[in-house]
Formats: C-alpha cells, sequence, structure tokens
C-alpha cells in the first residue's frame, strides 16, 4: 500500500452547538478517486475545506506530503481581479504546467477565454472554475459539487476526464450516476464520524443499511445488559463491596453509552399538497416556433401533455429548454404554432437560480409568506414549526435568516415551500441540485406518486430514468438547431433510441451510395430485408438470458437482505455486492443489444 499524501485524522471541529465534527478522517494515497457523501449539513464542504488548508480544525492531525500539489474547486469561485477566463484559468497552473492545457479544457468546457468572468452564468462560472483546477493536473483534486450546473454532455466529457486523470481524487455529488462512474472508494461522514468503504458510490446503500442495522443491534443489545445490571443492582446477592462498585460503574458508564447515543438523522417525510384535479388534456402544442433573431430555438414542434404524465426536458445550455418550458406552460407566446392550456390547472413551479429567496427573509416568513406562525397543508392548518421539522429543520431555526442556510438546505427549504402549495402542475426546473442522496429518494417518490402531472428540466441521469415517462431533447445533441423530439421512457430509453436511429440512418446512407448496378443485383450486399440468422438466434434467446440473469440477481439480493451478513462475513458480502455488479453490467448489456435487434425487426417489417 503507498503511503497517503494527505491525512486527516481524528478532526474536531464545532461552530458553538454540537459539534460538526468529531473524530472524522480522511486519508488519500496516490490514485484514489473518493467520493464523499453524507446527509446535507454533515459537515462535508468543511472537512473538505480542512483538505484544502482552507479551515482550520479545532484538533486533530493533518499531514499534507510536502511536494504534493492541492487544488479546490469552490462552489463560489472568485474572479476579482481577472479581466477574461483565460487569465483566471491561467492563474491555477504552477511552474511548468503545460499553458496549453488551459485552452483544450476551455474548449471543450464550451468557453473560449475572452469572456468577461463578471458577466457569466452559474454554468459558465463552473465550467471556468473546473479548468482552473483541472489545468495543473495536480497530485490531489477535491471538487465540491463539480456538475452543478452542468449540463449533460459536459457532464458525461467530465466523468472520461476524471477517470482518465492521474490526479486523487476526492468529491462531492447528488449525482448518483456520475460517482457511480467516477469512485473506487467512499466516504461516509455521519454524525461527525467518517467511515470508509474501499469500493466505488454503487456499493454504498446496501452498505450503509448494513452499518445503521448492525448499529441498532448493539444499542438494543446494550440496552438489554443495563436491564440485566439494574435487576442485579437491586434484586442479586450482595458480593464484595469492591466488586459491586466496580459493576456499578461499569452500569453508569453502559447509561452514559446509551443516553449519549446520537442516531442517524431522520428522513424528509412530505407529500405533495393535491389540487383540484385538471382536465384529461394538461397541454396541447400544435406547430409551435420560436426564434431570437437569426437563431431558431423551437422549430415546428408538437406534443399534447395529459394528465399524470411526468416529462423530462434535456439537452445542454443554451439549447432553448427554458424558453420550450416557458411556451408550454403559457408564459412567452411562441412566434408560430398554438399551445392550449387544458381547465383548472394549478402551477407550482420549482426555480432552480433561486429568485424568490431573499436572503434576509427567515425560514418561518418564507413558509408562511408572512401570514402568521401557521399555513395550510394539504387542506389542514400546521404550524411553520411542525411542518418545518418534517424537512429536517429545528424548532430554533424558525427565526434564522436563510443567508445562514447551506446549499443543501436551501434546496430543502424550496421543496418544503413548493410541497405546501396546492398544484395540479409541478414544473421542477434541476429540482436535485444539492439535495443529499436520502432527499432525493424522497423526491424521486414524490413524482412518481404524484396524482398529477409533471414537468421537469434535469440533467441528473439516474433521477430522469426513476420518474420520467417521457423525455425532451434535441434532435441534433451537439449542435441544436431548434429540432425537439419527444422520446418515451427515461435518458437512457432516450440514448438507445437514438442509437438505433443513428445507426439505421448510417445504414441507409450507405445503401444509397452503391452504385444502382449493384443495388440491382440480387446480393447479400445490396441492403437486408430481413434479420439475419444470428440476429434472429439472438432476439429469441435473449430474453431467456436475461430471465436467467435476473434469478441470480434475486437470488443473491436475497442472501444479502440478511442485517447481519456483513458484520458476520464481510467477505462473502463483498464477493455477492462483486457478483451482483457483473450481473447487472451483463444484464444492461443484453437489455441494449434486444432492444437494438427489436427496434431493427420493426424498420424491416414495417
Amino acid at each position: 500500500m503507498a503511503p497517503p499524501i494527505l491525512k486527516l485524522d481524528d478532526i474536531f471541529l464545532s461552530f458553538g452547538g454540537a459539534p460538526l465534527l468529531a473524530g472524522a478522517s480522511l486519508q488519500i494515497e496516490p490514485g484514489d478517486k473518493i467520493c464523499l457523501v453524507g446527509r446535507n449539513g454533515s459537515g462535508k464542504s468543511t472537512l473538505l475545506k480542512i483538505a484544502a488548508g482552507l479551515v482550520e480544525a479545532q484538533s486533530g492531525e493533518v499531514f499534507r506530503h510536502p511536494s504534493s500539489t492541492v487544488r479546490y474547486l469552490e462552489q463560489a469561485p472568485d474572479f476579482a481581479g481577472f479581466n477574461t477566463v483565460q487569465a483566471y484559468a491561467e492563474a491555477g497552473l504552477g511552474p511548468g504546467d503545460d499553458p496549453y492545457r488551459v485552452t483544450y479544457l476551455l474548449s471543450h468546457l464550451g468557453l473560449t477565454g475572452e469572456e468577461d468572468p463578471q458577466n457569466l452564468s452559474g454554468g459558465e462560472s463552473r465550467r471556468a472554475a473546473l479548468a482552473r483546477v483541472l489545468a495543473p493536473e495536480p497530485d490531489i483534486l477535491l471538487l465540491d459539487e463539480p456538475t452543478n450546473h452542468l449540463d449533460l454532455p459536459t457532464i458525461e466529457w467530465l466523468e472520461g476526464e476524471l477517470q482518465k486523470t492521474r490526479s486523487a481524487l476526492v468529491l462531492i455529488s447528488h449525482d448518483r450516476r456520475f460517482l457511480e462512474k467516477v469512485s473506487t472508494a467512499t466516504v461516509w461522514l455521519d454524525r461527525g464520524t467518517s467511515r470508509r468503504l474501499d469500493r466505488g458510490f454503487a456499493h454504498f446503500e446496501a452498505w450503509r443499511d448494513q452499518v445503521l442495522e448492525a448499529e441498532e443491534l448493539e444499542q438494543h443489545k446494550l440496552g438489554k445488559a443495563i436491564e440485566r445490571e439494574e435487576h442485579w443492582l437491586r434484586y442479586g446477592v450482595t458480593a464484595r463491596r469492591k466488586r459491586n462498585m466496580r459493576r456499578l460503574g461499569e452500569l453508569q458508564t453502559m447509561r452514559s453509552q446509551y443516553r449519549g447515543h446520537k442516531g442517524p438523522q431522520g428522513t424528509v417525510q412530505a407529500t405533495a399538497s393535491d389540487a383540484q384535479e385538471s382536465g384529461k388534456l394538461v397541454i396541447e402544442a400544435e406547430k409551435i416556433t420560436k426564434s431570437f433573431g437569426e437563431r431558431p430555438i423551437v422549430t415546428p414542434f408538437s406534443i399534447r401533455v395529459h394528465r399524470g404524465d411526468c416529462i423530462g426536458l434535456v439537452g445542454p445550455n443554451g439549447a432553448g429548454k427554458t424558453t420550450l418550458l416557458k411556451m408550454l406552460t403559457g408564459q412567452l407566446s411562441p412566434d408560430s404554432g398554438t399551445i392550449k392550456l387544458g381547465t383548472n390547472l394549478e402551477i407550482a413551479t420549482l426555480d432552480q437560480k433561486r429568485e424568490d429567496l431573499d436572503p434576509e427573509d427567515t425560514l418561518a416568513h418564507y413558509l408562511t409568506d408572512g401570514r402568521g406562525e401557521n399555513l395550510l397543508v394539504n387542506g389542514e392548518q400546521r404550524h411553520v414549526t411542525g411542518y418545518m421539522k418534517e424537512f429536517l429543520f429545528q424548532p430554533e431555526q424558525a427565526r434564522t435568516p436563510i443567508k445562514s442556510l447551506s446549499g443543501g438546505e436551501r434546496a430543502r427549504l424550496m421543496l418544503a415551500r413548493i410541497l405546501s402549495r396546492p398544484a395540479n402542475l409541478l414544473i421542477l426546473d434541476e429540482p436535485t441540485n444539492d439535495l443529499d442522496i436520502e432527499t432525493l429518494d424522497l423526491l424521486q417518490e414524490i413524482v412518481a406518486g404524484f396524482p398529477g402531472t409533471v414537468i421537469l428540466v434535469s440533467h441528473d441521469r439516474d433521477f430522469l430514468d426513476r420518474t420520467v415517462t417521457s423525455t425532451i431533447a434535441p434532435a441534433v445533441p451537439d449542435a441544436p438547431d431548434g429540432r425537439w423530439i419527444e422520446y418515451a421512457g427515461g435518458y437512457s430509453d432516450m440514448l438507445a433510441q437514438r442509437k438505433g436511429a443513428l445507426e439505421e440512418r448510417k445504414r441507409a446512407e450507405k445503401a444509397a451510395e452503391k452504385p444502382k448496378t449493384q443495388e440491382a443485383a440480387p446480393s447479400a450486399g445490396s441492403g437486408k430485408s430481413k434479420l439475419s440468422f444470428k440476429q434472429k438466434f439472438a432476439l429469441d434467446n435473449l430474453p431467456k438470458e436475461m430471465a436467467k440473469a435476473e434469478a441470480e440477481i434475486a437470488k443473491r439480493e436475497q442472501v444479502m437482505a440478511d442485517p447481519n451478513l456483513f458484520t458476520r462475513d464481510a467477505a462473502a458480502f463483498n464477493r455477492l455486492a462483486s457478483e451482483m455488479e457483473k450481473l447487472r453490467a451483463s444484464l444492461t448489456k443484453m437489455e441494449e443489444e434486444w432492444l437494438e435487434l427489436e427496434m431493427l425487426r420493426e424498420e424491416l417489417e414495417g
């Protein structure tokens, strides 16, 4: 094992109340790709800043290898003193670093380098900051929410860069798919302390549940031990005084441990407030268009949105997602075409820019709109502090100004407000930004179970796959030209359909290029009229193979459901988890192959 190039040990930090970090550790070795996970407010960003040397711990040991270079991606970069993005990014280079790296990175991140840093959007600021920290290829990269405000093509490009980088990584992100693809180890920050799993994020949630179940069992055993000792204290036969005093001391210690145990933070408990049911047809758009000057944003596009639909809207930044969304909801008139909104619509909107958040406003005032101490949720009067608890806010925070909240807490607060409003059409613009994994799970359940209609803009591929019934995306992903297409299913389904259509188009173009004499000749090269024997065999056989893989996965899931397996036999648990990962990858590959063959069969027969 290589010696660590950065090590934090037994870190303690408090801001006056309960300790934020109490014995947290982090060890980084060359080549590590660590994801740092934990609930909002658990101290992830603070621990990363201590690692970067920007915050000093009150106690604990911090070791950084003297020759190692560290770069930290801030959530809010400081552009003061820089006239261009190029100058800002180059300021992160060290002696001997290649300046061409800055040009290369800015180009792939969609920036020229000539932009004025003071006029950048949120997404452009994040891209400039990424170029600055990636360009030097440091020994250690500390990335705090690197995917925030990035579009999907950029996120996928960044994944590739981080997978092949020689830098050791520690990253914080809410994007499950991103963490699964990049990380090889997981550090879980929980109740001030840290635990490490030497496996990527894909294995984290099963491991976390095992740890919490084992902890709950230990706490239960401790409670039973205290009961036995108390019974002995009251009714046991008197023994030597010294022995009695020792057992009494042990009992006091056990009581102290039991009372001092701090269980895991609760989960957000909430549902969306129901409004009167909307009409069956929610939105009908017929051949709508929109252009800004010479640039087409939406060319003739038609869609019908019915009650109960959940529609995802994806595309690169600047493609026109917000414009299309505003047209569909009646906030912006199209240049041509018609839009009809259904009856009884009550719309609630979550805006990613958080423009309605006044930093000086208090939490209670924001949630009640300044109308006293109560708010109406699902027709029921609720006291604001009781409603806040459902979103993991403490009663004493009711008078706290919003400016003191972390990014994740602000996201939770906005979610609390939108879910208290009666609505039958939810418009969610980047709803997953800054939310922790547990709150993301709840939001997913709310969206999936919402009786009304949902339109959401998101760059979170996993969230899209788990929630939406159809996906609207640019017809040309790399160079949007105003054409939009609606695909059935989530993001992965959209990619599979695009891939099939692209391959079919290539085959058609190739066939069209052949000489007419060749086309007329009855040969195998003249274009297929039916599936080959090998393709037909695969199409018939793949469902059986997929069923076998699913059965094997289910068999292992049943074994891993044993709450004591990890503590009893960690090696068996890890072996089963590895087998599950391989089986799932194989199943995904088979499903994609079957879908492509099925689409090809339909093309040839229809």
